[in-house]
C-alpha cells in the first residue's frame, strides 16, 4: 500500500512522513474517524514506508523485498487483529488470514459490514476474542525476523472482548522493543479509556469533496456534473461515494424496509408492522445494526431537509423523493425521540434481544411519534 494511492488526507500523510523522517515514532497509535476516509489503508502505507529498505522523499520504494511483501500484506513483521466469528474451529484472525489479505487487497475501502459478508458471518456479529490477546502477546513476544519493526494493526479496536481488551493494557504500557501498535477505530469512545489513554491519538478527518470528485471521474470515468453530485452525497466518505455510484443494493434493501415500516406504522396496521418486523428480524445482527444507522441518518436528513438548505443534506433521488412528503412528519417535536429510541433498538440488538421483538416495539413507538 502506498501513501500516493489513499484519497486525500495529504495532511494526515504529511504528519505521518514527518514523524517518521524524525524518528518520532510512537509505539502505539490509536487512527480514528468516520468510515471510509482511508484509516486502514493510512495505518498499512505507514507500516510498509516504516520498513522500506529503500523509502523515497514521500512514498515508500515498492520494490524492496520488504515492499514486495508488504503489497501481498504478508510480510512477517506485519500481523493483523480483526473482526472474526467463530466457525467450527476458527476462533482467532489467524484463521481467516487468507481470506483477510484477499480482502483487503481487492477493497481498500469498505466497512465491517462487507468484511463479515464475505466471511458469509449471516446472523453472527464480528468480535475480536478473548483468545486473540494471547496470539498478539506471543507473536510481539518474537524478535524481529526480517524488518526494522513489528507492526500489529488492530482494526476495530472497539470490538475486541473486554477480556482481550485488558490483557493487552500490560503490552501496550510496556511494549517490547522494535514493536509497533497501529488502532484504527471507527468509534473510539468505545475503546476502554485504559487504552485509549496509552495510544497517541491521530485523527483522521472526513475527505474533502474536491478529492473524491478527482478520484471518481479518473476511477469511474463519469462526468463531473455526476461525479460532483456523488460526492455531495457522499459527505466525506469514499465507501459512501462507491457505494452511491454502483448503485448499492445493500442501501436499496435498507431504503426499501426503511419506506415499508414508516407507511406501515403511519397506517397503524399491526399486520403490515409484524410482517416489516419479521422481514428485518431475518437479515441477521450485524444488518440489523446497519439498518438502525441508516434510519438515524435518513431521519436526520428529512428533518435538516425542512430547513430548505439543500446544501447540508446528503440523499439520492430516491430518498428526496420519498422524503417530499414524508420530510414534514419528521420536526423539532419527535426528531429527540426518534433518535433516543433508535439508540435504544440498537443496544438491544448488540444484547442479543430477540430482534422481532425490538422491531415490532420500535415501530409501535413510531406509530405515536409520527403523529406529533
Amino acid at each position: 500500500m502506498f501513501f500516493k494511492d489513499i484519497i486525500g488526507q495529504q495532511q494526515i500523510k504529511e504528519q505521518l512522513l514527518n514523524s517518521l523522517k524524525k524518528g518520532k515514532i510512537p509505539h502505539a497509535q490509536l487512527f480514528c474517524g468516520p468510515s471510509g476516509v482511508g484509516k486502514l489503508s493510512l495505518a498499512i502505507a505507514y507500516a510498509q514506508y516504516l520498513n522500506c529498505l529503500d523509502p523515497q522523499e514521500n512514498d515508500s520504494c515498492g520494490k524492496c523485498s520488504s515492499c514486495v511483501k508488504y503489497k501481498n500484506l504478508a510480510h512477517p513483521d506485519l500481523h493483523f487483529v480483526f473482526p472474526i466469528i467463530k466457525k467450527g474451529k476458527k476462533e482467532i484472525g489467524d484463521d481467516y488470514i487468507n481470506e483477510w489479505r484477499q480482502f483487503v487487497g481487492e477493497n481498500h475501502y469498505f466497512g465491517l459490514g462487507q468484511w463479515l459478508s464475505y466471511i458469509d458471518a449471516e446472523n453472527s456479529q464480528g468480535l475480536i476474542y478473548a483468545r486473540e490477546s494471547e496470539e498478539i502477546v506471543r507473536k510481539l513476544s518474537l524478535k524481529v525476523y526480517e524488518g526494522k519493526f513489528k507492526v500489529m494493526i488492530i482494526w476495530l479496536p472497539e470490538k475486541m472482548h473486554e477480556t482481550c481488551a485488558n490483557k493487552l493494557l500490560k503490552i501496550l504500557e510496556e511494549p517490547y522493543e522494535k514493536t509497533l501498535f497501529i488502532l484504527v477505530s471507527n468509534e473510539p469512545d468505545n475503546i476502554i479509556t485504559t487504552i485509549q489513554s496509552r495510544c497517541q491519538r491521530v485523527n483522521i478527518h472526513h475527505i474533502d469533496k474536491p478529492e473524491i470528485v478527482k478520484a471518481l471521474i479518473a476511477e469511474y470515468k463519469i462526468t463531473p456534473e455526476d461525479a460532483e453530485t456523488v460526492a455531495h452525497i457522499a459527505n466525506g466518505s469514499y465507501l459512501r461515494a462507491i457505494e452511491t455510484i454502483s448503485l448499492d443494493e445493500e442501501n436499496k434493501f435498507y431504503f426499501s424496509l426503511f419506506v415499508q415500516m414508516m407507511r406501515s406504522s403511519y397506517a397503524r396496521s399491526i399486520k403490515d408492522i409484524k410482517k416489516i418486523s419479521t422481514e428485518i428480524a431475518a437479515v441477521g445482527r450485524e444488518r440489523q445494526k446497519n439498518f438502525l444507522v441508516y434510519c438515524q441518518r435518513m431521519l436526520r436528513e428529512y428533518f435538516v431537509s425542512n430547513l430548505r438548505k439543500p446544501e447540508i443534506v446528503y440523499m439520492n433521488h430516491e430518498e428526496a423523493s420519498f422524503g417530499m412528503r414524508f420530510a414534514p412528519f419528521i420536526n423539532e417535536r419527535n426528531i429527540i425521540d426518534f433518535m433516543d429510541e433508535l439508540a435504544l433498538a440498537e443496544r438491544h440488538i448488540e444484547q442479543n434481544v430477540n430482534a422481532k421483538m425490538v422491531f415490532f416495539d420500535f415501530c409501535l413507538k413510531v406509530t405515536m411519534l409520527l403523529k406529533r
